[in-house]
């Protein structure tokens, strides 16, 4: 018998509880998003803060073929490859460049220090500002800027969309180059305005994310192709 020790779930009586709730009860009354606040925070969310969770998962979960998330598994899948390591290769591609910079900019949103401050320390040490620039979006994320929006519409007030702004404008100040609030820094915002904490950063865009991957995989191991590969 495996014997680790949780105090996620337990079996009890013929029940499976997870913190304390009855699994069956929560299948008749829970909606996934409250499932991830009970499982990832430890308890029970209002429904603003459903909402913006809600709104962060959809934005991470479909962002165009050319991204690696999405790409790379369609590649893996015209291989021949099934639905699970197709989905593996699409999580794999996941990291500081693309989608896995959540903590970081999190950590930096945390830091009981002024905008202008957390720029210039990270530039003096050569060190990426985590949560600005994009590939495509040079001016404005769209994405980040819905976000925020909806936070501020929930009446958050934890500042710390505002906060990833100001982050966005010292460094435009200081270095003459714009780079602006990208999915991840709004992500970042997200989770701390909703007490989460951030080392789940990477598993809220690759979750989400996952859905879109299946969608691409399933589609192309319905065209009947032959494998994908550089022209």
């Amino acid at each position: 018998m495996l014997d680790i020790e949780t105090a996620i779930s337990e079996n009890k009586d013929g029940h499976h509880y997870i913190h304390g709730h009855d699994v069956l009860e929560l299948i008749e009354k829970k909606s996934f998003t409250d499932m991830l606040f009970l499982l990832w925070r430890g308890n029970e969310a209002n429904a603003k803060e459903k909402e913006l969770l809600e709104a962060m998962l959809v934005a991470c979960v479909e962002h165009g073929v050319e991204a690696p998330s999405l790409f790379v598994p369609r590649v893996v899948a015209s291989t021949g490859n099934d639905m699970n390591a197709s989905l593996a290769a699409s999580a794999l591609t996941v990291n500081k460049k693309h989608g896995g910079a959540i903590e970081a900019a999190a950590s930096m949103l945390a830091e009981d220090k002024i905008a202008e401050d957390s720029v210039k320390e990270r530039l003096e040490s050569k060190k990426i500002i985590p949560g600005l620039g994009h590939k495509i979006y040079k001016d404005e994320d769209p994405r980040a800027t819905v976000l925020g929006k909806k936070a501020e519409g929930l009446g958050f007030q934890g500042g710390y969309f505002k906060k990833m702004y100001a982050i966005e404008a010292a460094f435009e100040s200081m270095k003459g180059k714009r780079l602006p609030v990208n999915i991840d820094g709004a992500l970042a915002a997200g989770m701390l305005e909703l007490k989460l904490n951030p080392v789940y950063g990477m598993a809220l865009f690759i979750i989400p994310r996952l859905v879109g991957a299946a969608a691409h995989i399933v589609e192309e191991q319905k065209s009947g192709g032959s494998y994908r590969r550089l022209k």
